[in-house]
C-alpha cells in the first residue's frame, strides 16, 4: 500500500508523544492501524502492551477488524476499546465491579423523575427536562467542577444541587455507578494508589487515541497518568471537527497538547481523499474564520468538480419542494437514494421536508430519534384549546376534564383544580364555584368568549388567536424564564404548529393530517441498521460526523438556525462554525446549501457561514 509522506511519517513514529492533525477524509484510521502493525512487526513491541482508544464501540470494533485483517489474525492481544470500556476494566480489577454495577439509562431517568416528584417541581416536558439535567450532571462530573461554582442551565442552582445530590445518593444506595463515575473513579484511584497506576502503566506502554478532539478534561487527566513516564502517547484528531462542547469536549485540550508535552512531534494529514476541489476549498475558506485552531492547509487529490450550489428559497415550503425535486433529479441521473443526505442543525428543522418526502413517496431514514411535533406539550396545549372550542360551539357547551385542566391556567387564570369537577366540565358550574369572586368569574367568561371565537376560525387563525389574543405566547415566555431557557426555543415550537396549520382550511383536515403523519413516521423512518435499504439519509450536523455521501444538502442555512440562536459567546460561534464545516465536508461530489428568505411570517437572514465559504465574508 502506498502512503503519502505525512502518513508515512506518522506510521513510522516509534517512541514519545506525537500529535497527528487529521483533516476530513485524510485516512486517519489507515494511519492508526498501520502504525500499530509497524510497532508490532518492525519495532518488536508486545501486542498486549498497545492500547487503542476510540469514542464509540462501533469505531473500536471497526478498527480492530481492520487491524486484524492487516495482521492476518496475528497481534490479537492489542487492546481496542472506548474510554468507558478501558476504564471500567481497570475498576473491575480494583473494586471487583461487574456489569450489574453499571446503572441503566432507564434507571437514571427514573431517579430524576422521582426527584422531580419529591421536590414538587413544576415541569411541563418531563422527558426533555430529565434528559437535560442528566446531561448537566454528566458535564459537571466530566469537567470535575465544584457545584459551588456551577450555574445550571435548566433550573436554580439550589434545585440543581438537590437533584445532583439526590441522584448521587440514589446510585450509592443501589451500589451503582454511571459512565462518568468510571472516569472520575479511575482518576481518584490512580491518584491514591500509585502501585495500581504503575501496574497499568507497565501494561499499556503505547497508547493511541482516535478522535482526540472529543476528549474531556477527566479523560485527558487519566490518559496523562496512564501514559507516564514514557509518554508514548499518539493522538489523532482534528480540532476543526470538535463539536461536542456540550459534553465537555473542547478544542483547547488538543491545542494545549504540545504545552503539556513540549517534545511532542506534530504531523498534518493534509490531503483530503474524499471531496472535490471545490468542496475542500469552500470548507477551508469557512473554517479559517475561527481563531482558536491550528492553522492547516488542506488539499485534495480528486480534482475539480461542481461548485458548491447555494440556493435561496422564498420560504420553507419552496425550499423543501426544491430539495425533493433535486433528489428526484439525482435519481434520474443514476444516483441511488442512499447516495444522498440532508443535514440540519437541530431536529426542529426537518419536519416540513419529511412531510414532503412522504407526499412524494421518497423513502428516508433518520439517524436521530425525531420527536413528533404534534406530540409536543406545546402542540397538545394548542390542540386542547381548539378541541374545547369545537365543543363550545356544539349544543353541549362542555369540555372534557383532562383538556380543561390542560389549558385552564395556560396562561394563568388562577382557577383551582377543585373547581373543575367531574369528567365533563360545565363552565356555568365553574362560574358558580367562584360566585363570590367576580374577577375569576370574569376570567371564565373571557375564556368562554375566546373559545367561541377560536371555534369559528380556520386552523392558522385559531392558532394565532390562542397565541396572541388568549396570551399563550406570554405564558411560554414566563415558563422559559422559570426554566432558564430562551423564549425563542418554545416560541419556535408554536411557530411550527402555526406553520403546519397554514396548510389546511379546516380543523378536521388538519387533525387528519396529524394522524397520517404519525402513522407514516412510524412506517417510513427506517432504522440506520437497515443500511442496505435504498433511502435518503436525514441527520443533524452532530450525527453526520464520520460519514460521507456523494450528494449532501444542508437545510436552513439561516442566521439563528446555524449559527444557532443560543450561540452568543465567541467560543459558541466557533463551535457552530465547526459544525457547519463538518456538514460541508461530508460531501464527496455535490454540495447544496439551502436557505430561506422568510419563515413563520418573518424575514430571515442567510447564515454568515454562506458568505464565509463563498469568500465574500470579512476574514477575522
Amino acid at each position: 500500500m502506498t502512503f503519502h509522506e505525512s502518513q508515512t511519517k506518522a506510521i513510522r513514529h516509534f517512541k514519545g508523544p506525537m500529535m497527528v492533525l487529521a483533516g476530513p477524509g485524510s485516512g486517519k484510521t489507515t494511519v492508526i492501524t498501520h502504525r500499530v502493525k509497524r510497532l508490532v512487526e518492525e519495532y518488536g513491541v508486545e501486542p498486549g502492551s498497545i492500547l487503542v482508544i476510540t469514542f464509540t464501540r462501533a469505531a473500536a470494533q471497526e478498527m480492530k477488524q481492520r487491524f486484524e485483517a492487516l495482521m492476518e489474525g496475528a497481534g490479537r492481544t492489542v487492546s481496542f476499546g472506548t474510554f468507558h470500556a478501558v476504564f471500567f476494566a481497570i475498576l473491575k480489577r480494583a473494586y471487583r465491579y461487574d456489569a450489574s454495577n453499571i446503572v441503566r439509562e432507564e434507571q437514571r431517568i427514573q431517579i430524576i423523575r422521582g426527584l422531580i416528584d419529591k421536590f414538587r417541581m413544576d415541569v411541563e416536558d418531563e422527558a426533555e427536562f430529565t434528559s437535560s439535567v442528566l446531561s448537566e450532571i454528566s458535564m459537571v462530573k466530566g469537567e470535575m467542577m465544584s457545584l459551588d461554582y456551577y450555574y445550571s442551565k435548566n433550573c436554580s442552582e439550589e434545585m440543581f444541587k438537590k437533584l445532583y445530590q439526590g441522584y448521587e445518593e440514589a446510585l450509592a444506595g443501589k451500589g451503582l455507578i454511571d459512565f462518568d463515575d468510571m472516569l472520575v473513579m479511575c482518576y481518584e484511584l490512580f491518584h491514591q494508589r500509585k502501585d495500581i497506576l504503575a501496574a497499568w502503566q507497565q501494561k499499556y506502554r503505547y497508547i493511541l487515541i482516535d478522535e482526540f478532539q472529543d476528549i474531556n478534561q477527566v479523560q485527558y487527566e487519566v490518559v496523562k497518568m496512564l501514559a507516564a513516564p514514557e509518554n508514548n502517547l499518539f493522538i489523532v484528531g482534528d480540532d476543526d471537527q470538535s463539536i461536542y462542547r456540550f459534553r465537555g469536549a473542547k478544542p483547547e485540550i488538543m491545542l494545549g497538547f504540545e504545552n503539556d508535552y513540549p517534545g511532542a512531534k506534530r504531523v498534518l494529514l493534509g490531503i483530503n481523499y474524499r471531496s472535490t476541489k471545490e468542496i475542500v476549498a469552500a470548507a477551508g475558506r469557512l473554517i479559517c474564520h475561527n481563531k482558536t485552531r491550528f492553522e492547516k492547509e488542506i488539499c485534495q487529490v480528486r480534482g475539480a468538480g461542481r461548485p458548491v450550489a447555494t440556493s435561496v428559497w422564498e420560504d420553507a415550503r419552496a425550499e423543501t419542494e426544491g430539495i425533493v425535486k433535486g433528489i428526484q433529479d439525482y435519481v434520474k441521473m443514476g444516483f441511488r437514494l442512499s447516495d444522498i443526505a440532508v443535514i440540519y442543525r437541530t431536529n426542529m428543522e426537518p419536519r416540513l421536508l419529511m412531510e414532503r418526502l412522504m407526499e412524494y413517496n421518497v423513502p428516508f431514514q433518520m439517524r436521530d430519534a425525531l420527536p413528533n411535533l404534534y406530540e409536543h406539550w406545546i402542540t397538545q396545549d394548542i390542540l386542547a384549546y381548539i378541541r374545547i372550542a369545537g365543543d363550545e360551539l356544539s349544543a353541549r357547551r362542555q369540555a372534557r376534564r383532562a383538556e380543561a385542566l390542560r389549558i385552564i391556567n395556560r396562561p394563568k387564570r388562577y382557577v383551582s383544580r377543585e373547581a373543575l369537577e367531574g369528567q365533563v366540565i360545565s363552565w356555568d358550574a365553574v362560574k358558580a364555584w367562584y360566585q363570590d369572586k367576580d374577577w375569576l368569574v370574569e376570567r371564565i367568561e373571557q375564556l368562554e368568549y375566546d373559545l367561541r371565537m377560536i371555534g369559528r376560525m380556520a386552523p392558522v387563525a385559531a392558532v394565532n388567536y390562542i397565541r396572541k389574543a388568549v396570551g399563550y405566547d406570554d405564558y411560554l415566555g414566563e415558563y422559559a424564564q422559570y426554566r432558564r431557557m430562551k423564549p425563542e426555543e418554545l416560541l419556535q415550537v408554536a411557530d411550527q404548529v402555526q406553520e403546519s396549520a397554514g396548510g389546511f382550511k379546516t380543523v378536521d383536515a388538519w387533525f387528519a393530517h396529524m394522524r397520517e403523519y404519525g402513522e407514516q413516521l412510524k412506517k417510513q423512518v427506517i432504522h440506520p441498521q437497515d443500511g442496505e435499504t435504498d433511502c435518503v439519509s436525514l441527520m443533524t450536523m452532530h450525527s453526520s460526523k464520520g460519514l460521507e455521501f456523494p450528494v449532501v444538502y444542508i437545510l436552513d442555512a439561516n442566521e439563528r438556525v446555524t449559527p444557532h440562536h443560543k450561540a452568543v459567546l465567541d467560543a459558541d460561534l466557533e463551535e457552530e462554525r465547526r459544525m457547519f464545516y463538518v456538514a460541508m465536508t461530508r460531501a464527496k461530489d455535490r454540495l447544496h446549501v439551502c436557505c430561506t428568505k422568510e419563515r413563520y411570517g418573518k424575514l430571515q437572514e442567510r447564515s454568515r457561514f454562506i458568505d464565509e465559504y463563498l469568500g465574500t465574508g470579512a476574514a477575522k
